[in-house]
């Protein structure tokens, strides 16, 4: 962006000091992204961008920092917005005031639904952010042909937005075994974003396959789960993104890896929280302070959690606070608890005033669940041999395991076995192109009646329901359908509690505050059905979910994406 001689000479003045500061925090101690030292400092502000630091300033305006700790502000540096349940606007409320200052999105979830509308509609919300709200341009729809998404984006259809002011990049390419082997499509997609940020998704993927996937221009991941993993990936270049969400939480086990020396390789990502676990834990300031805990040095924290975040996606003017940087600033109380007290985000403190008279960018996919109306009869599952291949959860992975049972069988139909845990797990279209249902068994929620079911199925979001009788099920499929998409817990043929999500039956259009009372509902519901596991909804969406070489439903059947051919 040009800059004006007019808006320079006003930086230069008020950093020299020779004109008051539009803005100064005052009597700050900041931490030192360089030697870790805190330094006692105002800090000066022209419009959004600071001009002065290390020494004594006078402004228009004072924040008084009553000697707090100063900390550049927190990039996320993966995550898909839909997660959160709601809206650009209060996805920006509900993360801002934890310090996250630049967010950095793949409406990959919501353009599996609607296509580019779903990439007009992030856009023009992403204008209306005060944090800065950026956009990767979804690289996977559909993320696999095994399963029938509801739109479709090739390379013609990024090309229009590459130039965007909001845009990166391509987002993450969960297609990998199309890039290792040259699928053209794959590598129309990467040669319109050649000369831009390229995001990764490449679970497990090590060796010549790795060299091959990077040679590609691909710069980041945050689908590492092992030390030995992350180790070889950031030896070859990428830089990884370790992720701790709502459901995948790999920060337990790649902490000791981020050091002082490894932090320049090594950020922080969500990918996918929702409003509860914020508002119960937080946000990157959470990531941040469990980091530390673990025995990370509060000066690799801080630095990955801002500096090597905005190297690594080339945003030159932040990631540390200094003259010329953009003004995100976190004020903290306690450095090593990352207690945040004040966000200022482009020089704008976080607070009720700097949302007032914006208005939300209008709903989109309303009418979005177009699934037909399914009986008990449709999750009958027949007897195909005598065991079954059921997936099996592993609490805090997305990724499942290929599990065998013995499972009892009926008149010719398979049936639960709750000694076992395994129940049964469907998927049905919603796009409205076809009918189909895929029908499997789960094990590990632990369910001992009722259903539940979920209209977010990651990636393609047909509606996924794990139950443990038929009829109950159904139910819950058709009352998903009925409130245009969101949660559902039915039990003894009844709603037990539910929580609409009607924007591409993946986000709620209500404040992010009248959504905790409805989740925490959702969770109680799911534990007096049994269920064991923390996060069951966001559990239940990432079933459908392709994972090398794991199993996966689809809505035609079991599928092995590692042989990318149906099994069932």
């Amino acid at each position: 962006m040009i800059i004006s001689s007019e808006t320079l000479a006003r930086r230069i003045a008020q950093g020299r000091g020779s004109a008051p500061a539009d803005l100064v925090i005052r009597n700050v101690r900041l931490y030192d992204l360089v030697t870790g030292n805190l330094m006692p400092t105002d800090i000066a502000i022209c419009g959004d961008t600071i001009v002065g630091t290390y020494g004594d300033y006078q402004g228009a305006r004072i924040i008084e920092g009553r000697g707090r700790i100063a900390v550049p502000g927190f990039i996320d540096t993966h995550l898909h917005v839909e997660s959160s349940l709601v809206t650009p606007m209060e996805f920006d409320r509900c993360v801002a005031r934890h310090g996250v200052t630049t967010a950095i999105c793949d409406p990959h979830e919501i353009a599996n639904v609607l296509g580019r509308a779903a990439l007009d509609y992030m856009l023009e919300g992403a204008g209306r952010t005060v944090m800065d709200l950026r956009v990767q341009l979804s690289s996977c729809v559909p993320a696999t042909h095994l399963e029938t998404a509801g739109a479709r984006l090739e390379a013609a259809d990024l090309v229009p937005y590459r130039d965007h002011s909001k845009v990166i990049g391509l987002a993450e390419f969960m297609n990998f075994p199309g890039v290792v082997h040259a699928d053209p499509a794959s590598l129309a997609k990467i040669e319109v974003f050649s000369d831009r940020h390229i995001d990764g998704h490449a679970p497990l993927l090590r060796g010549f396959d790795l060299n091959g996937y990077i040679a590609a221009g691909i710069r980041t991941d945050h689908e590492t789960t092992t030390i030995d993993e992350a180790l070889e990936k950031i030896q070859k270049g990428m830089t990884i993104l370790i992720r701790e969400g709502s459901v995948s939480k790999d920060l337990h086990a790649l902490a000791p890896l981020l050091s002082i020396a490894t932090s320049p390789f090594l950020a922080f990502c969500t990918d996918d929280r929702n409003p509860l676990d914020i508002a119960e834990e937080g946000h990157l300031d959470f990531i941040i302070r469990t980091a530390i805990r673990l025995g990370v040095p509060p000066l690799a924290a801080y630095r990955s959690a801002s500096l090597t975040a905005a190297t690594a996606f080339g945003l030159r003017d932040r990631g540390i606070i200094a003259p010329s940087k953009r003004a995100d600033i976190v004020l903290l109380d306690d450095l090593e608890a990352c207690a945040v007290s004040d966000v200022i985000a482009g020089g704008v403190l976080i607070g009720p005033e700097a949302y007032a008279g914006k208005t939300p960018v209008p709903p989109v996919g309303l009418d979005s669940m177009k699934a037909r109306a399914v009986s008990a009869a449709d999750f009958h599952v027949p007897a195909a041999g005598p065991g079954a291949r059921v997936i099996g959860v592993i609490p805090g992975k997305i990724i499942t395991e290929d599990l065998r049972m013995e499972l009892p069988v009926r008149a010719g139909e398979m049936l639960c076995d709750f000694d076992k845990d395994a129940v049964k797990v469907a998927v049905v279209a919603r796009h409205g192109i076809n009918d189909n249902i895929g029908r499997g068994f789960v094990h590990g929620f632990g369910l001992k009646r009722g259903a539940i079911a979920s209209s977010i199925g990651h990636d393609s979001h047909n509606i996924c329901v794990v139950g443990a009788d038929d009829a109950d099920m159904a139910l819950a499929v058709n009352r998903l359908v009925a409130i245009r998409g969101g949660f559902v817990v039915v039990e003894g043929g009844e709603v037990r509690a539910e929580l609409p999500l009607p924007i591409a039956g993946l986000m709620s259009d209500r404040p992010y505050e009248e959504l905790i009372a409805p989740l925490e509902a959702l969770r109680h519901a799911a534990k007096a059905l049994g269920v064991v596991l923390a996060e069951p909804f966001l559990q239940v969406a990432f079933l459908p979910l392709p994972v090398i070489p794991h199993l996966k439903i689809s809505d035609r059947g079991l599928v092995d994406v590692n042989r990318f051919e149906l099994i069932g």
